[in-house]
C-alpha cells in the first residue's frame, strides 16, 4: 500500500486531481453538500483498503469501461484508472455470428451494476452483462492493469452480482435478473462461488422475492456483519425507489427485511443503490446515486448507523428507522487530500487520452494520437457503419460526463480534410448527445467547407438529423515551419485546413426533484473572444441508462486508406 501512495503522488497529468470549476462539494465548518460528485457515476460501489477508497460504477457500453476512483475522505474523488481498457469479453456463442455482435455499437448494454471488493491482498470487480453473464476481473494496483475478464456464470439475464468472501474459506455470489431478458425479475439469487472468486459451482438459488413488498428489487451489495449475512438492494425503480437491507444468519436465507432509506420529505429522488463503508475509527456512510435525467445518476453520501443490527441510511428525524437523504452533513472523521472532482479539462499535453474520456463502445488505438509534442488530440476520422443513419451509430464518438447541472465548455479544434474528391462528405465536430444530440459539425463539400449546428432528435432510434443553420468556412494552407529541427510540413500530407475554431455549449438546468431539465445553447468563435450564437437552444436528453455526455466525432461515407483529420488542442468547463 506505501507504494501505491508512492505511486499516486508521482502520477501523470492524466491521473492528477482537478480542483472543479463546476462544481465543489465541500462546505465551511468542517461540512459537505451533495452530491459528493455531481457527474453520472451510475450504481456506484466502494470498498475500503486503510485510509483508502476505491469506486467502480457502471458503465454499459462507453470504454475505457468500469473507471476507478480514489479518495481519502469520501467527499473528493478523482479517476486513477479503468479495469476494462482493451476489447470486451465474448462468450463463444456470440463469436463468429453474421452479426459479429461485439463489433456493434450497443447502447446501454455490456457492463450492468458493478462491485468492487479487496480480498487476500486483491481487488476484485464483478458486473452483470445482461446478454452473455457474470464477469470478474481483478488486480493488485487498481490504478495499473486488470486482469483479462473471465465469465463466472455463463447466463442470459443476470445482472448486479457481488462476491462475499466468508470467514470458514467458503465463497458466495449473490446477483439479480433482468426482467427484460430473464422474462422474471423482482427476485435476488445467491450462489456458491470457488475460494477464487472465478467460478461459480452451483446453482442460484432464489432466497428473496420482492414482487409484493419490494417490486424491482435489483442490485445486489453483499456483507456480513456481526453474525448476519446483509443483502442491501435498491427496489421501486431508478427514479422513485428507496433503499432495501436484507439480512439472513445464514448465506440462503431465510432473509427479513428492511427499508433503510427513502426520498421521505428530501428533494433528492430515489436515493438508492450503492455502498456501505466504514472509517478505521468506526463510523459508517452509504454512498448511492440520485437520477437527475439528462445529467445521468449522481453520487450522494449519507451518514449511516447500525440500530439492532440495522442500517439507517441518512437522517431519521421520524424515529421510525427509516432515514432520509441529507444535502448537508459534518464530514467523515478522514484526512483529506485536497479539495476536486473528477477530471474535466484536458490540454491534451501527454501520450496518453485522459481517464475521464470514453468511446461509444469497445475501441480501437487507430481511432486516435495525442499528440504530446504539440499538445493536442487528432481524431482520425472512421467510416460509417453499414446502415447508417446518424452520429449515434458511431463507436468512435469521444464523449466524457457533464460535471454539473450548470456549466460552459469550451474547446479549440481545427478540421483538415482529405485532400481531392475523396474529402466529400466527411465529417466532424464538437457534440452533445444522449437518446438525441445536437452539434456543430464541420462538413467537406466539393468546394470547401460548411459548418453546421444539426440536431436529432430520437437519434437512437435511426431517426435523421436537421441541419437548423450553416455557414461557409474557407479551408486555408497550413504553416510549414521548415527548420533545421523540422523538415517536413506541420500537417504531413498536402492538406488544406479551417482555420482555428472555438466552440462552446452553455448547459442550463430547470426543475428540480423528478422533473429535472435540461438545455444547451452552442456558440462559435473564430478568434476565441467573439462567440457567435449558433442555431437555437437544444432540449438535452439523457441516454440509454446514462446521462447526456459533451465530446467529439469524426466519421466519413467512403472507403478509402486515410480521412479527415480533427485536431483539439484543448477543452476547459466553467461554471
Amino acid at each position: 500500500m506505501l507504494l501505491l501512495l508512492a505511486a499516486l503522488c508521482l502520477m501523470p497529468d492524466t491521473l492528477k486531481a482537478q480542483e472543479s470549476k463546476t462544481w465543489n462539494p465541500n462546505l465551511s465548518g468542517g461540512k459537505y453538500r451533495n452530491p459528493v460528485i455531481n457527474a453520472d457515476y451510475s450504481d456506484p460501489d466502494v470498498c475500503r483498503v486503510g485510509e483508502d477508497y476505491y469506486m467502480t460504477a457502471s458503465s454499459f457500453a462507453c470504454f475505457p469501461g468500469l473507471q476507478i476512483l480514489h479518495s481519502t475522505d469520501l467527499v473528493n474523488w478523482k479517476i486513477i484508472g479503468a479495469a476494462l481498457t482493451e476489447d470486451y469479453p465474448v462468450m463463444p456463442r456470440y463469436r463468429d455470428t453474421a452479426l459479429d455482435w461485439h463489433k456493434q455499437i450497443q447502447h446501454g448494454n455490456y457492463v450492468w451494476a458493478p462491485a468492487i471488493r479487496h480480498h487476500n491482498g486483491w481487488f476484485y470487480i464483478y458486473w452483470g452483462d445482461p446478454d452473455q453473464g457474470l464477469f470478474m476481473t481483478k488486480t493488485q494496483d487498481p490504478a495499473g492493469t486488470w486482469t483479462e475478464p473471465v465469465c463466472v456464470k455463463e447466463a442470459k439475464g443476470l445482472i448486479d452480482c457481488c462476491p462475499l468472501w466468508d470467514e470458514d474459506g467458503k465463497a458466495y455470489l449473490s446477483h439479480g435478473c433482468a426482467g427484460s431478458r430473464a422474462g422474471v425479475k423482482s427476485v435476488l439469487f445467491v450462489a456458491p462461488m470457488s475460494p477464487d472468486g472465478e467460478k461459480v459451482t452451483g446453482p442460484s438459488r432464489i432466497v428473496y422475492d420482492g414482487h409484493e413488498d419490494q417490486p424491482t428489487i435489483e442490485g445486489t451489495k453483499f456483507y456480513k456483519r456481526n453474525g448476519y449475512y446483509y443483502i442491501m438492494s435498491p427496489a421501486g425503480g431508478v427514479k422513485y425507489g428507496w433503499q432495501v437491507i436484507l439480512r439472513s444468519k445464514k448465506p440462503f436465507g431465510p432473509y427479513e427485511e428492511y427499508v433503510g432509506m427513502a426520498q421521505g420529505k428530501a428533494k433528492v429522488n430515489g436515493p438508492h443503490q450503492g455502498a456501505w463503508v466504514d472509517t478505521p475509527s468506526g463510523e459508517d456512510w452509504f454512498l448511492h446515486f440520485q437520477d437527475k435525467h439528462a445529467y445521468g445518476r449522481v453520487v450522494h453520501l449519507q451518514p449511516a448507523k447500525w440500530v439492532n443490527d440495522w442500517l439507517v441510511i441518512g437522517e431519521d428525524k421520524d424515529g421510525d428507522g427509516c432515514g432520509d437523504p441529507v444535502s448537508e452533513w459534518k464530514k467523515p472523521a478522514l484526512k483529506s487530500s485536497g479539495s476536486f472532482q473528477p477530471q474535466e479539462d484536458d490540454n491534451f499535453n501527454t501520450t496518453e487520452l485522459g481517464l475521464q474520456w470514453q468511446f461509444e463502445g469497445p475501441y480501437s488505438h487507430y481511432w486516435y494520437f495525442c499528440d504530446a509534442n504539440k499538445s493536442r488530440l487528432r481524431l482520425y476520422g472512421v467510416q460509417q457503419p453499414e446502415g447508417y443513419s446518424n452520429l449515434a451509430d458511431m463507436q468512435n464518438t469521444l464523449m466524457q460526463k457533464f460535471p454539473a447541472e450548470n456549466f460552459t465548455v469550451t474547446a479549440k479544434m481545427k478540421f483538415i480534410p482529405n485532400p481531392g474528391n475523396k474529402a466529400k462528405g466527411e465529417e466532424a465536430g464538437f457534440i452533445i448527445k444522449g437518446m438525441d444530440y445536437a452539434a456543430i459539425k464541420l462538413v467537406s463539400v466539393a468546394d470547401g467547407c460548411i459548418m453546421r449546428f444539426v440536431r436529432c432528435i430520437g437519434a437512437m432510434k435511426g431517426k435523421k438529423e436537421e441541419t437548423l443553420a450553416e455557414i461557409p468556412v474557407k479551408l486555408i494552407e497550413q504553416e510549414k515551419p521548415y527548420t533545421q529541427r523540422y523538415a517536413v510540413d506541420d500537417i504531413p500530407q498536402p492538406r488544406l485546413a479551417t482555420p482555428d475554431i472555438y466552440v462552446r455549449a452553455v448547459v442550463r438546468s430547470s426543475g428540480i426533484c423528478n422533473n429535472i431539465k435540461s438545455k444547451a445553447q452552442f456558440y462559435y468563435s473564430f478568434d476565441g473572444k467573439k462567440y457567435v450564437k449558433f442555431g437555437e437552444p437544444y432540449q438535452v436528453k439523457e441516454g440509454k441508462w446514462i446521462g447526456a455526455k459533451v465530446g467529439f466525432f469524426n466519421c466519413r461515407p467512403t472507403v478509402s486508406n486515410d480521412g479527415a483529420f480533427l485536431d483539439i488542442d484543448w477543452i476547459k468547463f466553467e461554471k
